[in-house]
């Protein structure tokens, strides 16, 4: 897999780093919210090594839930229409909720996410997002715990796929052209 990739953008010890960070940064900024009730939500699957990851790296107790949603199909683009094929399994009313995203690209399905979340009357909903592509027609979507900014390429690695492979790559890489075409 390592010569489908063009260079590596962030290795596994920056990734690792940068997860305690913020990590670090939502034990803080919850400290005093933890018995309210603290959910990560994610989109199954690109988003569950990270949330995995970040879950630990929390030094608080938090639930986690997972939701399945689809809006890219197997291509490389978003289609704009999001569906939800799995739901949250238990409440989010009352509870503050982090939701933790892969990357955030064209951000229309966070959106629609996040809309679609705060209608559930939470006591909060914030977004930790591991990877931000510079884009200029991204969504406007508040991510107040970003790991990383990335260009505006096609990349692979750490949950993050290409029609369901290199999600098993420890690191995030651009994918050579002559395999995402």
């Amino acid at each position: 897999m390592r010569n489908d990739v063009s260079h590596i953008l962030f290795s596994e010890e920056d990734i690792a780093n940068r997860i305690m960070v913020l990590g670090d940064a939502i034990t803080r900024d919850y400290a005093d919210k933890a018995d309210d009730g603290i959910v990560l939500v994610t989109v199954l699957r690109g988003g569950a090594i990270f949330m995995a990851d970040l879950a630990r790296a929390i030094r608080l107790p938090v639930e986690i839930d997972f939701m399945a949603v689809s809006s890219y199909g197997s291509g490389m683009k978003s289609s704009g229409v999001v569906r939800i094929l799995k739901d949250l399994s238990s409440s989010i009313e009352g509870k503050h909720v982090i939701v933790v995203e892969d990357i955030i690209d064209s951000g229309l399905t966070l959106s629609y996410l996040l809309k679609n979340l705060s209608a559930r009357n939470p006591a909060s909903i914030e977004v930790a997002a591991l990877l931000r592509k510079k884009t200029e027609s991204q969504s406007d979507v508040r991510s107040i715990y970003t790991g990383f900014e990335c260009p505006d390429e096609f990349i692979v690695g750490y949950g993050l796929d290409y029609q369901e492979r290199y999600r098993n790559l420890p690191y995030i890489a651009v994918l050579s052209s002559e395999h995402n075409e």
